[in-house]
């Protein structure tokens, strides 16, 4: 079987989506006990727990002080400033929406590789990220608030920051991916966002009640072990067995995936309108991402 079809990379890939649009709900029902840095700390804390059995292993490496400098500045964008925004975002919005904003990625990405590495910005990657933006403001104007979305226009706005971040640890990744491992890479953003959000726990310990629910409890280490170690171990396997332009299609099952657990277990809900401008960014996505050739297949 040949490394562009494989059977249990795609059921890995599949599940890791899964597992990556769980988190968003997961977050949303820590938070409703617990505060929001307070759960993104233990949820560092407890990922690093699982990457101590490999530290040993991380010593081999030798970090000159421009890999220092790019292995900050990967962290400061996530999970430092990532993790920051999407505590926010998921306090004003819904987990459904969070998931259909996360689909921009792709698209922020492929822009910001046009400006930073000068990759070639083509028409239809212009026209692509014009059509999933409109989609997004449009899915904020049309989006209500409640008691578990406040604020769904902020809200949102605040996963879209998160989604510029990951876009810079995306390009950052692209150099370091290079010369360390991807579980180096994962290990080292954990340890990194212990240290950077222990300040925030500290201040939310102090000045607000703890409410250590088993819901809470259970949100925070399955965060920091399945989803850490679970969504990462199983995407990167699958790059073992697919091709990585083939692997990050899959991607786009995560805003998917978002919506159908959130209806099961958040019972949220979006109307006919806002579900047409989620299909409106998909298709916006689609374009930006999918050879011009095989748009014109899927057209025919």
């Amino acid at each position: 079987m040949t490394k562009s079809f494989s059977y249990i990379g795609i059921i890995s890939l599949i599940f890791a989506m899964l597992i990556w649009a769980s988190s968003f709900i997961a977050l949303k029902l820590a938070m409703q006990d617990l505060e929001p840095y307070t759960v993104i700390f233990f949820r560092m804390i407890i990922a690093s727990l699982c990457f101590i059995y490999f530290i040993k292993s991380f010593l081999k490496y030798e970090f000159s002080r421009r890999d220092i400098k790019y292995i900050l500045l990967l962290a400061f964008f996530e999970p430092c400033l990532y993790f920051i925004f999407e505590a926010k975002a998921i306090q004003l919005t819904t987990a459904s929406q969070v998931g259909m904003i996360t689909s921009l990625m792709p698209v922020i990405t492929a822009m910001a590789a046009g400006y930073f590495l000068k990759e070639i910005i083509t028409k239809q990657l212009l026209l692509g990220s014009l059509i999933a933006i409109a989609g997004v403001v449009w899915l904020s104007l049309q989006s209500t608030t409640s008691v578990s979305a406040p604020n769904p226009m902020l809200g949102n706005f605040f996963e879209f920051l998160a989604m510029v971040c990951g876009a810079g640890y995306t390009i950052v990744a692209r150099y370091l991916a290079n010369r360390y491992s991807a579980l180096f890479i994962t290990a080292i953003q954990v340890f990194i966002g212990a240290i950077f959000f222990f300040p925030f726990f500290l201040y939310e310990f102090y000045t607000t009640d703890f409410n250590f629910s088993m819901t809470s409890i259970l949100c925070v280490l399955y965060l920091g072990i399945v989803v850490t170690l679970g969504g990462y171990g199983l995407y990167n396997y699958a790059l073992t067995k697919i091709e990585a332009s083939k692997a990050a299609v899959f991607v786009y099952l995560i805003p998917v995936f978002t919506l159908i657990l959130a209806f099961l277990i958040l019972n949220e809900k979006l109307s006919f309108v806002e579900l047409v401008a989620s299909v409106t960014i998909l298709i916006g996505v689609l374009i930006s991402e999918v050879p011009i050739d095989k748009l014109k297949k899927l057209l025919n």
